[in-house]
């Protein structure tokens, strides 16, 4: 969990290949279904690009499937973003005989989480997000040339709608995970390599 640019798709990334572990990517799974350019994928690009978060009930059943699909454990990258969707994914995680180990809070200051999404930039290709040192031009990728874009949702606008929406209702979820007892804070305001050695001691912990 962490606000919009708390590092949790780089943090993510890294967990997956340390534990051997499937990342589940909120985001990706909403981007995929966009570009697939599905009925379903209109009515959810036409949500995000309003700043608003997508309904429980639809994306519960699109995780639903994708982790029907796979035996290996989990790491739910941007989700659950309401208290609703804490209590469907307790729900669905109970109906298919799992459980959840840990939920790791990535806290950021908003004035980081604004520098670091007016600096982000994702490649048109590959898929990879790129934080652009301010004032230096870049629109080709470094890992497979692609073009770079600024993502609708991460221009000023939206960013300041998005932690408007992460303060009504995704602080809430901090709430309720901390009555569960697998809830752990870690001190987003560091190197990503500090920030990915805090959260591996406390997987080894409750492992």
């Amino acid at each position: 969990m962490g606000c919009p640019g708390a590092g949790k798709g780089t943090q993510s990334a890294k967990l997956q290949d340390t534990f051997h572990l499937k990342h589940i990517s909120t985001g990706d799974v909403l981007r995929a279904e966009i570009a697939s350019g599905s009925d379903l994928g209109k009515r959810i690009a036409g949500i995000i690009d309003k700043g608003n978060l997508v309904p429980d009930e639809l994306m519960i059943s699109m995780l639903e499937n994708i982790v029907k699909a796979t035996d290996k454990g989990i790491i739910f990258d941007g989700f659950p973003r309401t208290v609703a969707q804490a209590e469907a994914l307790d729900a669905m995680m109970k109906r298919l005989e799992r459980s959840i180990t840990a939920v790791i809070m990535i806290d950021l200051p908003e004035s980081e989480v604004v520098n670091r999404i007016a600096s982000r930039r994702q490649c048109g290709k590959c898929g990879a997000i790129l934080h652009i040192t301010p004032g230096t031009p870049a629109n080709k990728c470094p890992v497979c040339g692609g073009e770079l874009y600024t993502r609708p949702d991460d221009t000023p606008e939206r960013v300041k709608h998005r932690l408007e929406v992460y303060h009504t209702d995704t602080l809430p979820v901090k709430t309720y995970y901390q009555r569960s007892g697998s809830y752990v804070e870690i001190n987003g305001d560091q190197t990503p390599e500090k920030v990915f050695e805090d959260i591996v001691n406390v997987l080894k912990k409750v492992k």
